[in-house]
């Protein structure tokens, strides 16, 4: 299952910088408005995969994961 998200993306002389709405500190900056998207992509999924680790240290032992829509 693929999730998406939103990127708020603009032009700013020779670069073009961007924005993950949803996930706070995933921003990035390119040259290309492609390798925005592409950076943007690679740095969520390093984000998600952190944050994930990050709850299941936390967690210790004895958790249990459930899934959640809104």
């Amino acid at each position: 299952m693929k999730t998406e998200y939103t990127v708020v993306i603009k032009q700013e002389g020779d670069w073009w910088v961007g924005w993950v709405e949803e996930v706070p500190g995933v921003n990035c900056q390119e040259r290309t408005h492609e390798e925005l998207l592409e950076s943007l992509r690679t740095t969520l999924q390093e984000a998600l995969d952190f944050n994930r680790q990050d709850a299941l240290t936390a967690a210790g032992q004895d958790y249990r994961e459930e899934k959640i829509a809104v």
